[in-house]
């Protein structure tokens, strides 16, 4: 095999482990809080979580026809492109580096650095280490940053490096936090668990002065919608595995096993561990858990002060491994786009160690830009909207190639097909459209970010016309 092509050295359980790795970060340790602050209650908490567990299974299983299809690298691009043309496709690629991957990536390194900074309080988000006037940056942006350059370099050095990072501290994280909702369960509080379930279907807001906000039922929805920017973003990115399906043996069977396996895995945790957040504290100290990180406060309800630091580095942990994951998968996305000259050429090249440097380390500085925005909320709500949209588009995708290619090799045919797919589609379809209306700020520049894609697709194609000729 040439020097120059990806080596298919990954099975099912690494694809499982880069999976579940991806998916779980800071999410579930951090928006619960803003969850029960737009929902109110716990049977509804509870429901976000499941319904966005539902919703990305669903996508999951569905993805596994795509991927049995299309066994090569770059994903969800390569399945646009198939199901529609190269303009839609690029859209995706276009806004995955520009929002979707980098802003993702971003996201959790500065989740990284607070909990750094809960240990180590000169890393704080609150302090200034430089003043430029409109920016200041802050030693946590510098750290968030400073652990992405660290986690590119390693996976600039191949495949193996970053699948035994991926493999050991998602098994870590994956053990600590069962370990955790265990021990929550078995110092559950039945006071406190009896009074958040008392009136567990009320659906209403609590401001930040901690008053009771009343919905009518269009409003309801919206609350909802609103509520599940948060579980969207914990759970997205178990996608990442399509993206490295040149690295997978026997790609058109391991990656539907281990889209199924690692979102099944997730969606269980991140229901129990909001079923131990409500078994020991209640609704208003999960809404107003310091700066949100529930999982730390849910620590120090159950092993006192000691069990938060123990929950802070197990957090780090986690994060850590969830950006090995997500900057593991991205620059493949960008090689496959590169060799349909719609990106940077030399992204399309594999260094000595079979992987595409140049696409790591262009995403690793557009990630650092990210981070010194220093905003988590801003960037989450940007990226969950963007990300369904062109999940609804790519499972739709699924129907115009059962019609345009009938008799094509399909290894693996979408689960609960059509009925699960349809309900997915109308499920995202909703939420979208609710975010439109209920969370614009947000919403609207992830939608300008991809149109502007457009005039940069046709300026790409012009400019790859001249190059032929």
């Amino acid at each position: 095999m040439s020097e120059k092509e990806f080596k298919p050295v990954l099975g099912w359980w690494d694809g499982t482990m880069l999976v579940a790795g991806s998916m779980i970060g800071s999410g579930i340790f951090i928006v619960s809080a803003d969850i029960v602050r737009n929902v109110g209650s716990a049977g509804w908490l509870v429901a976000v979580w499941a319904i966005t567990g539902f919703m990305t299974i669903t996508a999951a299983v569905s993805y596994g026809e795509l991927s049995g299809m299309f066994p090569k690298a770059g994903g969800q691009y390569v399945y646009l492109k198939e199901a529609y043309n190269p303009l839609v496709a690029f859209l995706y690629g276009w806004c995955y580096f520009a929002v979707i991957q980098t802003g993702t990536i971003a996201a959790v390194g500065v989740a990284f650095a607070k909990f750094t900074a809960y240990l180590i309080p000169a890393f704080s988000e609150d302090l200034v280490l430089l003043n430029l006037g409109l920016l200041k940056i802050s030693p946590a942006q510098i750290v968030s940053i400073l652990s992405i350059i660290l986690l590119t370099y390693i996976n600039s050095r191949g495949v193996q490096g970053g699948k035994m990072i991926q493999t050991f501290l998602t098994v870590i994280k994956i053990i600590s936090l069962f370990g955790l909702v265990l021990f929550g369960f078995a110092l559950m509080k039945s006071e406190v668990w009896n009074a958040n379930w008392a009136d567990a279907w009320r659906l209403h807001g609590i401001s930040k002065e901690h008053n009771l906000i009343d919905y009518t039922w269009i409003l309801g929805l919206g609350a909802i919608a609103s509520a599940m920017v948060g579980s969207v973003f914990s759970s997205d990115s178990w996608n990442s595995v399509t993206f490295i399906a040149g690295e997978m043996k026997r790609p058109e069977r391991n990656i539907g096993l281990s889209l199924f396996l690692g979102t099944l895995i997730v969606t269980i945790i991140y229901v129990s561990a909001n079923l131990m957040y409500l078994s020991t504290m209640s609704l208003h100290d999960i809404a107003f858990a310091e700066k949100d990180r529930v999982g730390v406060a849910a620590a120090n309800f159950i092993f006192g002060s000691s069990g938060t630091i123990v929950i802070a580095i197990m957090i780090m942990i986690s994060t850590f491994g969830c950006n090995n994951g997500l900057i593991l998968a991205g620059a493949r996305a960008y090689y496959t786009m590169a060799k349909d000259g719609l990106f940077f050429k030399k992204a399309g090249e594999l260094n000595r160690f079979a992987v595409p440097q140049y696409g790591l380390w262009v995403q690793c500085i557009l990630a650092s830009i990210w981070c010194l925005s220093g905003k988590y909320g801003d960037l989450l709500d940007m990226i969950s909207f963007v990300v369904v949209v062109f999940y609804i588009l790519t499972i739709i995708g699924i129907f115009i190639l059962r019609k345009q290619r009938p008799d094509a090799h399909r290894p693996y045919k979408a689960f609960g097909y059509p009925v699960l797919p349809i309900v997915y589609i109308l499920m995202g379809t909703a939420f979208c459209l609710l975010l439109i209306i209920f969370k614009p700020n947000y919403t609207w520049p992830g939608l300008i970010i991809t149109l502007l894609g457009i005039p940069v697709y046709f300026f790409a194609m012009k400019d790859r016309k001249k190059m032929e000729q």
